[in-house]
């Protein structure tokens, strides 16, 4: 089993910044990444990381806005989100152990608790 546990969210105004974290209790192969729910709206992936090597991928709507990195211990993934828009409003959530091939829906992986972004305009 793997434990994540996300940090970071908060409530900032259109325009602004925030950083995500995600520290895994353990190392895992594949990929990590951030999904986000809104009420009523189905999870969708936002951003991922290979852990194996460096490789990024990136939801359309938040590219060129939102940052996806990971520490040397390949452990802790962080999100860094600029540019924030009222309609990135959600619960984010960190995965691990996720296929990178199928990243935006993950068949399996291990699953934080979320960490709420609040956007207001």
């Amino acid at each position: 089993q793997v434990q994540l546990v996300e940090s970071g969210g908060g409530s900032v105004q259109a325009g602004g910044s925030l950083t995500l974290s995600c520290v895994a209790s353990r190392y895992t192969y594949n990929c990590m990444g951030w999904f986000r729910q809104a009420p009523g709206k189905e999870r969708e992936g936002v951003a991922a990381i290979f852990t194996g090597g460096s490789d990024t991928y990136y939801a359309d709507a938040v590219k060129g806005r939102f940052t996806i990195s990971q520490d040397n211990a390949k452990t802790t993934v962080y999100l860094q989100m600029n540019s924030l828009k009222p309609e990135d409003t959600a619960m984010y959530y960190c995965a691990a152990g996720i296929p990178c091939h199928t990243w935006r829906k993950p068949a399996f992986g291990y699953w934080g608790q979320g960490t709420q972004v609040t956007v207001s305009s």
